[in-house]
């Protein structure tokens, strides 16, 4: 059985693999991807998989747009940090996915649907719009719940400047202090007001409050003045930079 991958976080990625290399499955992983312009290319140019898990949220955008501009051949499980109330078109269409962090008996489930053949080997266009629109639905946290001393702590949302993911731990900066929080970045950009926060690359998520000057970087980037970078960089990458213009003019 011939798996392909298509993830943007590492460690999502590796833990994956792992849970497939356990489980009693014999199959061969032909790549990781992690972006949605990657995909189309290698889809574009390779004999489809016998197997694809697609995360939702990649580097550069809905995993959702491949299927606009390639045919996909192939049965689909979806990987998701979403919860439980924006992922009801994949239980009503029969499409299989995981929840994240992925568990392996959820995974043996999946694979031995997979295996019996319950899984659709092509997602139609209603289907995919349906999926589109219950993925999209504007989400409205307004704070995360983070560690302090031997308590919690609730951060508003509108005092985060930016979110960045270093050595597998998540953190928040506002104007006067730097927090841990206790999530994954797709767990955190999936419920974020997606008018007010950007993902600007797999590593950062900025907030538009936060953004003092926009320059031109080398490769088609541009490069970001942030408010209390605190040693961090920010540079939108390629794949994103015209989807983020386009974003700081609403």
């Amino acid at each position: 059985m011939q798996i392909l991958i298509i993830e943007d976080e590492p460690r999502a990625a590796r833990q994956l693999q792992n849970l497939l290399n356990k489980s009693i499955f014999d199959f061969q992983l032909l790549k990781i991807i992690d972006t949605v312009e990657d995909a189309v290319l290698w889809f574009k140019q390779n004999i489809m998989p016998d197997l694809v898990f697609m995360d939702i949220q990649l580097a550069d955008g809905l995993s959702f747009e491949i299927f606009q501009k390639v045919d996909v051949v192939a049965p689909i499980i979806f990987t998701t940090a979403f919860d439980k109330y924006a992922i009801q078109a994949f239980k009503v269409n029969s499409i299989d996915y995981l929840l994240k962090p992925v568990q392996y008996n959820e995974l043996e489930t999946a694979l031995n649907k997979f295996k019996k053949s319950n899984l659709p080997s092509t997602i139609k266009p209603n289907i995919l719009n349906e999926l589109l629109s219950s993925i999209q639905t504007p989400q409205k946290r307004s704070g995360i719940l983070v560690k302090e001393g031997n308590g919690f702590v609730q951060i508003r949302t509108s005092e985060i400047l930016y979110i960045y993911s270093q050595d597998s731990i998540t953190f928040g900066v506002t104007s006067n202090k730097r927090f841990i929080i206790d999530e994954t970045m797709d767990q955190l950009f999936s419920s974020l007001d997606n008018t007010k926060f950007y993902r600007i690359n797999r590593g950062q998520i900025i907030s538009k409050i936060s953004i003092q000057k926009i320059e031109p970087y080398f490769n088609h980037r541009v490069k970001l003045s942030i408010l209390q970078p605190r040693d961090q960089e920010f540079i939108v990458s390629r794949q994103k930079t015209n989807d983020f213009k386009e974003w700081m003019n609403w």
